[in-house]
């Protein structure tokens, strides 16, 4: 169904398994499966589902996609938004709230002498360096223990849990 300000809505009723591609944008309300290409913007509503590869300008998730999501300028998750898959884009936007289980690329940066940096999209992303743990210092101890303490071995510290990240990449925590 298309509306008067040149968008067209995927009713909740209505499934669409196969390939959509157009120059307008699309509101889905319903379910859509296959692949999505457009030159403008996908709109997700709470009550639709997006199973698909999709390839658009703008990407605005309020419902659920699974999928990866390749956009020419920005993808939005809204605080309702749930979505399993791969993002890239040059703007990425994930609300408080939101559901997002994936890899996020947002494009590789030029940085030339004396110019600002520059982004630029790959077609793959770019292995990233591993983040390394900073562990806070201990509260400074009295100078007779500091003496005791200098002399002592010091315990290994234990082993980041796999669920926090140990085993594949570490955290940096700062506080304040």
């Amino acid at each position: 169904m298309a509306t008067m300000d040149g968008s067209t809505i995927i009713g909740e009723s209505i499934l669409i398994n196969g390939n959509l591609n157009g120059d307008e944008d699309l509101t889905v309300r319903g379910r859509v499966e296959g692949t999505v290409t457009l030159t403008k913007t996908l709109v997700v509503e709470p009550t639709g589902v997006v199973k698909a590869e999709v390839q658009v300008k703008n990407c605005v998730i309020a419902g659920a996609v699974v999928g990866n999501v390749t956009a020419s300028e920005s993808v939005e998750i809204t605080k309702e938004g749930r979505m399993i898959g791969d993002i890239s884009a040059p703007r990425v936007i994930i609300v408080d709230g939101a559901s997002f289980r994936g890899r996020i690329d947002m494009g590789e940066f030029e940085v030339r002498e004396g110019e600002r940096p520059e982004r630029t999209l790959s077609a793959r992303a770019a292995p990233r360096p591993a983040l390394t743990t900073r562990r806070p210092s201990p509260a400074p101890a009295p100078k007779a223990e500091a003496a005791e303490k200098a002399s002592a071995p010091r315990p290994p510290e234990p082993p980041v849990p796999a669920a926090l990240g140990g085993a594949k990449k570490k955290v940096i925590v700062r506080r304040k």
